[in-house]
């Protein structure tokens, strides 16, 4: 982190919160540690429902998102993605502006891989599980990310799904901002240490509730190879 980072991380986000993110930042550079916090909403907050009326919002199946996307990598969705995120039963929710994809996120009702080679993110099957939320670069600033989510809350909870769940970094104070805004609430911490080749993880006690909880498959984690890039909500979502 540069000097000119460091005085804007504080004047956003203030000394303590600037404090635990170096002190992390400085873990990492002894072994792989991450904290993902745990958050959830299942309630419907209708100042987060309407967007431009140029823009329309819907699920989008396979042959429609790949055509949105395709030779356009920087949507960070690759034809093995698409496979297999489909086959699995997962669904996406996208915004659109005409033919552009301005905006989209990942749902999924079953166990899903994480941003860490051959990890596997377990929650309870009354939540829909959340991820790979992205706004294209010239649609940032306008929500449509946090429209795409509520919008698609909306539908599962008129399924019978008890809400959504998902994780940000805890040290991504930005996405966690974000997310408050929309009505999501912590309700736990998740840990994944990475020591050498294996995996150690744990789990706050308030996770039980939702069933969050990770599961290494067993193997090094240096005999997978990088994974499609699944997992927290980034910054770019915004």
């Amino acid at each position: 982190m540069t000097r000119k980072e460091l005085v804007q991380e504080v004047q956003r986000f203030g000394i303590f919160k600037t404090v635990q993110d170096l002190g992390l930042r400085g873990l990492n550079r002894l072994a792989m540690v991450r904290i993902l916090k745990g958050v959830t909403i299942d309630c419907v907050n209708a100042a987060c429902l309407e967007c431009a009326k140029s823009y329309e919002g819907m699920f989008l199946d396979r042959p429609a998102l790949t055509d949105l996307v395709r030779n356009r990598p920087e949507y960070q969705m690759s034809d093995g993605f698409l496979r297999e995120a489909f086959a699995k039963g997962d669904e996406c929710y996208g915004i659109l502006d005409g033919p552009v994809l301005a905006a989209y996120g990942w749902y999924s009702n079953r166990p899903t891989a994480i941003d860490a080679p051959g990890v596997t993110l377990h929650f309870n099957p009354r939540y829909i599980y959340m991820y790979k939320g992205f706004t294209h670069v010239k649609y940032r600033g306008e929500r449509l990310h946090a429209v795409a989510m509520t919008r698609a809350l909306a539908a599962y909870l008129a399924k019978g799904y008890a809400g959504l769940v998902s994780y940000v970094e805890w040290n991504n104070f930005s996405s966690l901002k974000s997310c408050y805004r929309m009505g999501y609430r912590d309700f736990g911490n998740l840990y994944l240490v990475r020591l050498l080749d294996r995996y150690f993880v744990d789990a706050s006690r308030s996770c039980a509730q939702y069933g969050f909880h990770l599961e290494p498959d067993g193997m090094k984690a240096d005999e997978h190879s990088p994974p499609a890039p699944l997992g927290a909500q980034a910054d770019q979502s915004r």
